[in-house]
Formats: structure tokens, sequence, C-alpha cells
């Protein structure tokens, strides 16, 4: 089942992605040669116009094909014949609709909430004494945070939603908290967080408004940044030696993730929305990754295209193409070793 679930998630993400760079290059009116939604051999296809649509075999990616995009071509209708503004646009456009994906998913994850939650306290852990008094268990309140105080940023990260707290809360227990109180700014230095009584790290209350429209798209445009700062942060840690190559997951990884998720949960909607949230994450992270710099992704293209505009003259096609194949094989050098990886992990457990 988690397979079907990988495949359908996957299959979804990708033509996304492709929907961005086809309709753009449509718009643009450039020639496109074949739309695909997975790779290696074809398992449909049919022609509609100068287009082919097809479906290939295995549902790791897709593309969407483009005369002229990696050779020369005479055509007026090529990409490389195209201005460069425009080529940036189509190259942009297919992360670009990742990150629309992402947000829509969060849009429906926010929607299935019964409230929307916000970055105000509404109390602490403790109880209330028969004299009226109150005994807090929270370590939080003695360490200065109050009720009402709108937590604006922790350790000087700012923190847009839960997904923030959750992330900042599972790093360490003590931070330097910056609130909003009254309408003044207040920088709490070491502010311990525990329940003393219960245990566990998050000892207060959040306030949680009623749905509508406005906050629930503010909120959910919030969280679609800070899963994909989440992101960013992660693949800066990866490159500073943060984690290790070892701690790198491929498809199978993926795929087996995907599969714990749709576990977790005991009722359908906590199921949903467990794999919702995954959905975003992988969306994202897709978008961004396919921002970088790297020989073979978007990102690398648009280095190209930024070249061209400092040099005022393009690259032979020949030459960025011989960078793109390099590009593309490192790449499937790093996804063969990780999932080797992701093997030896299901081996040893």
């Amino acid at each position: 089942m988690g397979i079907v679930i990988a495949i359908l998630i996957f299959g979804i993400i990708v033509t996304v992605h492709e929907f961005g760079h086809f309709i753009c290059a449509k718009l643009s009116g450039i020639k496109v040669l074949e739309f695909s939604i997975g790779m290696g051999p074809r398992l449909l296809k049919f022609g509609k116009g100068e287009t082919v649509y097809s479906l290939r075999l295995l549902p790791v990616g897709g593309f969407c094909a483009m005369e002229g995009e990696d050779d020369d071509s005479e055509s007026s209708r090529s990409f490389r014949n195209q201005k460069v503004w425009k080529r940036m646009i189509v190259l942009f456009a297919g992360a670009f609709m990742n990150f629309v994906l992402g947000f829509v998913v969060v849009v429906v994850m926010t929607c299935m909430l019964t409230s929307v939650p916000t970055m105000e306290i509404s109390g602490f852990s403790g109880v209330r004494k028969e004299d009226g008094t109150a005994e807090y268990y929270a370590q939080s309140y003695e360490s200065g945070l109050r009720h009402g105080d709108i937590i604006l940023e922790m350790d000087g990260m700012s923190i847009l939603s839960t997904t923030d707290l959750s992330y900042m809360m599972g790093q360490s227990s003590v931070h330097d908290v910056e609130v909003l109180r009254d309408g003044e700014e207040i920088l709490l230095e070491d502010v311990k967080f525990g329940d003393t009584k219960y245990g566990g790290t998050v000892d207060f209350g959040l306030v949680y408004e009623d749905k509508t429209i406005g906050n629930v798209l503010s909120y959910s445009f919030k969280d679609s940044v800070s899963i994909g700062r989440l992101v960013w942060i992660s693949l800066r840690d990866l490159v500073t030696g943060k984690y290790s190559a070892e701690d790198i997951s491929g498809p199978v990884g993926v795929v087996t993730t995907i599969d714990e998720t749709a576990k977790q949960g005991e009722t359908i909607e906590e199921k949903a929305v467990s794999l919702l949230y995954l959905t975003a994450l992988i969306t994202i992270n897709i978008g961004i990754f396919n921002l970088l710099p790297i020989p073979g992704l978007d990102g690398g293209r648009l280095l190209f295209c930024l070249i061209e505009l400092i040099r005022r003259k393009p690259i032979k096609p020949e030459h960025e193409a011989y960078v793109h194949l390099a590009g593309m094989a490192l790449l499937f050098g790093i996804m063969i070793f990780a999932t080797y990886q992701d093997i030896m992990r299901l081996i040893t457990g």
C-alpha cells in the first residue's frame, strides 16, 4: 500500500513540476516536443498538435522536452532562440509550481483543523488551588513567559507557525525568546521549557482562533514558509557537515517513510494529515533542490542564463550540454549511493 501511495504522491509532484515548465513554454511560444510523466520506456503515448504526451515506466521523474533546449535549432520557436528572461521564467516555473502545490496542501491541512493556531500563549502547565492561586509546573513561566505573550523569535529565528515551535523545541529546552507583550517587544534570555510534573518540553498552550478564509490562508502561507526554511536548514547542515553522507536518503528511503507515515495516527483523518504534511515537505524540498545552481538541474540552467546576461552572449550549446551531462552523472551517482544506504538500513534495521 505504501508503494502505491508513494507512486501517487511522486506522480502528482512531478506532474505539477513539469506542468509549470510546459504551460510557461506554451505561453511563451516555445515548441514543446514531448511532455512526459516518468522516466524509462514508454507505457502510453498520444499526440495532440505538435506535442507528444507520454507516460513512462519509472515514476521517479519526468520531463518537458522543448525544441532547441540542448542543441542548436534554426527555428524561431526553439528554446535557445527566446529572450533570456523568457527562458528564465520557463526554467523557474517548475519549482514555482512545487511551491504552489506545497501551499495548497498546507491549506488543505489547515482546513482539516478544528481551529487555527496563533503564536499567542494561552496558559501554562499547572493547577488551580482551592484558595484561587495557581501552582505552575511550567519552567517557561518561572523563566519569565506570561499569558498573552506573542512569541516572535527564538534564538534569533522568527517563529511563524507550530512547525517552527516544534523544530526549536526539538533542538534544545533552553532558548532566548523575543515576545510581544502589551505592544512592546521584550527579549527573555535563557528561557527553560519543561513540565516539572508530567515531563515533556512543551509546557504552555496557544490561543486558537475560529477558522476564517483570511486566517487559514495567512497561517498556511506562514507554515509553508516554515517548511521551506526547515528544508533549507537541513541542506545547510548537510553541507556544513552536521549530517554525514550516511544520513542521505534516496527513493527507497522516501517510500519507506511514506509507508510508515501512512500508518501513523489512529483515525483516517490523522493518517491523512500525516501524509499531507509529508507531501508538502517533499514538494517544497524538490522545488528548493531544483533551484540549486547544480548542472543538470533547473538552477544550473538558470545559472547559465545569468552568465549569458553578464557576458551578453550565450555559451555554446555543446559546452553547456557537457556540463549538464556531468552534473546529471553526479546526481545519479548520489542517488545510487543513497539507494544503497536505504537498502542497507532495511537489511540491518
